[in-house]
């Protein structure tokens, strides 16, 4: 009964640190990425602080998903070592409670709060991201230098009784269906270039693109420009998104049919697939946090050297979070399956804490 009750306060000790740092960083993220919109939104004649303000907040959840872990990592050793500074740790200590069960309940916690993060937290996140992009193209479309292009964007290729087309998109929208800065590449069925398209925006109808605000630029006839093209297309909605829907803007519910039809269409679903197993491994990211944070916090204060278990703490988690980076890029470039870089930086980071505890523990 004693044990039952210390786990249960340490656990709830562990989720009220956890959330009150989590809400720090929220709050923090939003700050900054608020004042980054403001100094790009200088250049858009259209934004208001409203609007800048409208997006940062649909832009946050996703933001402090990527920064989660470092939220359990601080907050956990937050919490121990407030917990050690009070002397509750040598009561427990005292009692004949062992490190293992003042763990316990955080990696039960932190379980948890990685499943509810993972089915709940990442499709509102990716909804949210998909609104702030359509109201960040919206405040483009407005803006003269909306044409500009920045980066490669998405390509895709299709084919159709009129020949074959290569489609380039600087922004996405809506899944894929409404693309923004479009440039068409057109061939005949002989595969001979035709004419290069260029369009303000262009929307997925049934059967063919719309595209407005088009300029035609042909070898054999001068440039045209046209409110509004058609060309037809036989790619569906759900082959386009494959294309042109990021990872991010998918939900964890949606992201094994996206896979699916990827491979049944003959696209590239390694995004998707290194997604959606970071996703599956969140949970236990959060826990090898947990062991990471509790390796370097329970020591009691009177021995002193808290600042070096502070700084190594905060070392550790830098180092694993450069790995995932790693492994992602690794993943991006297929020198690795997406299943192994999601997993590895959980089972390094997990090892890791799990050794150096049990060293500290058990000698």
């Amino acid at each position: 009964m004693m044990i039952g009750t210390m786990s249960r306060y340490f656990g709830s000790r562990f989720l009220s640190s956890v959330m009150a740092t989590f809400v720090g960083i929220v709050v923090l993220a939003g700050m900054i990425d608020y004042f980054e919109l403001m100094r790009r939104g200088a250049d858009w004649p259209k934004a208001t602080a409203w609007i800048l303000a409208e997006i940062s907040i649909f832009r946050i959840p996703q933001l402090t998903e990527h920064i989660m872990p470092f939220a359990i990592l601080v907050g956990a050793m937050s919490c121990y070592l407030t917990l050690s500074r009070r002397l509750e740790l040598v009561i427990a200590r005292s009692a004949g409670i062992s490190a293992w069960q003042f763990v316990a309940p955080a990696l039960l916690v932190a379980f948890l709060f990685g499943t509810i993060a993972t089915t709940a937290y990442n499709p509102v996140a990716a909804l949210m991201h998909e609104r702030s992009k359509r109201l960040e193209e919206l405040m483009l479309d407005e803006s003269p230098s909306a044409l500009q292009a920045s980066s490669s964007g998405f390509w895709v290729r299709q084919k159709s009784p009129d020949g074959a087309a290569i489609i380039n998109a600087q922004t996405s929208r809506e899944q894929g269906s409404s693309l923004g800065t479009v440039t068409v590449y057109t061939f005949d069925k002989e595969g001979l270039f035709e004419e290069r398209i260029e369009a303000r925006t262009a929307e997925l109808k049934n059967g063919y693109w719309q595209l407005d605000d088009t300029h035609i630029y042909s070898p054999i006839k001068p440039p045209q420009a046209m409110d509004t093209y058609r060309l037809n297309t036989n790619l569906t909605l759900a082959q386009v998104r494959e294309s042109f829907a990021t990872p991010e803007t998918v939900p964890f519910w949606d992201l094994p049919s996206y896979i699916q039809m990827a491979d049944r269409a003959g696209l590239a679903a390694a995004g998707y697939r290194l997604q959606y197993n970071e996703l599956l491994a969140r949970p236990f990211l959060l826990c090898a946090m947990v062991l990471l944070a509790a390796a370097v916090s329970l020591r009691f204060f009177r021995f002193g050297g808290v600042q070096k278990m502070v700084l190594s703490g905060i070392s550790a988690g830098f180092m694993l979070f450069v790995l995932q980076k790693i492994t992602e890029d690794m993943s991006k470039a297929e020198l690795m399956s997406p299943m192994t870089a999601a997993w590895v930086p959980v089972l390094v980071g997990g090892l890791t804490g799990f050794v150096a505890l049990l060293y500290l523990e058990d000698g």
